[in-house]
């Protein structure tokens, strides 16, 4: 039987006091507590969300030994991680953070999935903290699918190695170099039997950086593995661990879509255009000669250009705007005597450069942010 404690009423004077004493208490309380408690997640597939709109994952999917991360205010940090897999086979987990759906799991407030096409930047920040007694990945995820998925596996995932140690390697074979975003990679195709992977290693570990996210999807849909009208569904940065793995860290971690909007007459903003490609092709070089139509019904100021040029294509020499990098996602900017056209008007410019392997030309171009047609 359950014992209940006698109640007698006590004098409203003790009562005020009493209500005075709680609300100290509660006030001290409260401007001592932590911003946000660390949260340790341990169960297979837990998560849980830092920063009010991103999602850490635990994400153990390929061992049946323990595995904890522990979250920043920033990040987390892997705090437990038992065990050990064939080096030459599948990691034995994700632990990562991610913007963006994963198997239903969706990021607080997320914009994906989004088009492709729809999408002008997509800017991220990545800080990892690593360690030297384990054999892992640092590995930074982009999926592609052709529908607005966010369940389920995607059909292109893109994978961007800023480290490894141990003897691991990513899916497929090497199929050349790239520059991407202004730094060199090595470029790996291959496909795991559920979905195509490209993936881009760093010839050394990369500790940070920011860049935007869409000139790998970009460089991607050059390849033929993503279309424009594809959906970019979540944006990942966490670690491969095959053996080990405590201490490893996303010290901070940020992404954030931007599309078209507004004006088509701003920089930035979308605008209606067409463009056309022509190009001479010798072996070893080429010349590529751009029109770009303003079709809109606004005038276009500083105009700039955006395409991906083909891997092994170099640019050597431009004339009537800026072409900068000289490879890989690429910017062709207005100069002072061409930097407005009016409305069904256009403006030309043209490059020089060298290729290796077959010569293909660009199938995406953005106007000020905007999709253009070609012809």
């Amino acid at each position: 039987m359950r014992r209940l404690r006698h109640l007698t009423r006590a004098p409203r004077g003790l009562f005020a006091t009493l209500l005075t004493v709680f609300a100290v208490v509660a006030a001290l309380v409260t401007a001592t507590a932590p911003a946000q408690a660390d949260t340790t997640v341990c169960e297979q597939f837990g998560s849980t969300t830092i920063q009010g709109r991103y999602v850490v994952q635990n994400n153990r999917w390929g061992t049946s030994d323990p595995q904890c991360v522990t979250t920043t205010d920033t990040g987390f940090r892997v705090t437990r991680a038992d065990g050990s897999v064939p080096t030459n086979g599948a990691p034995k987990s994700y632990p990562s953070v991610f913007n963006g759906c994963h198997y239903t799991n969706c990021s607080p407030g997320t914009e994906l999935p989004a088009r492709v096409g729809d999408i002008s930047r997509a800017p991220s920040s990545i800080s990892y903290g690593y360690v030297g007694d384990a054999v892992y990945n640092a590995s930074y995820d982009i999926w592609l699918d052709p529908t607005p998925r966010t369940d389920g596996v995607n059909r292109t995932e893109i994978m961007i190695w800023f480290a490894k140690v141990g003897p691991v390697q990513p899916i497929g074979s090497q199929v050349g170099t790239a520059t991407v975003g202004g730094r060199s990679w090595q470029v790996w195709s291959g496909g795991n039997g559920t979905n195509d992977v490209l993936s881009f290693v760093a010839p050394s570990a990369i500790g940070s950086w920011s860049f935007d996210v869409m000139d790998f999807v970009r460089e991607t849909v050059a390849r033929g593995m993503a279309q424009n009208d594809w959906y970019l569904t979540s944006i990942q940065a966490g670690f491969e661990p095959w053996q080990n793995g405590a201490g490893l860290t996303v010290n901070s971690f940020s992404s954030s879509i931007e599309t078209g909007g507004g004006d088509p007459g701003n920089p930035g903003d979308p605008a209606v255009c067409t463009v056309s490609y022509a190009t001479n092709v010798w072996p070893g070089g080429f010349t590529a000669n751009v029109t770009v139509n303003n079709a809109g019904p606004a005038p276009l100021d500083s105009w700039s250009l955006a395409f991906t040029l083909p891997s092994g294509q170099r640019v050597t020499n431009a004339w009537n705007a800026s072409v900068t990098p000289s490879s890989g996602a690429v910017t062709a900017s207005a100069t002072g005597s061409n930097a407005r056209i009016a409305p069904g008007e256009s403006q030309s410019f043209g490059f020089q450069g060298t290729y290796s392997g077959s010569f293909a030309q660009p199938d995406a171009f953005r106007l000020n942010g905007s999709v253009c047609s070609t012809r």
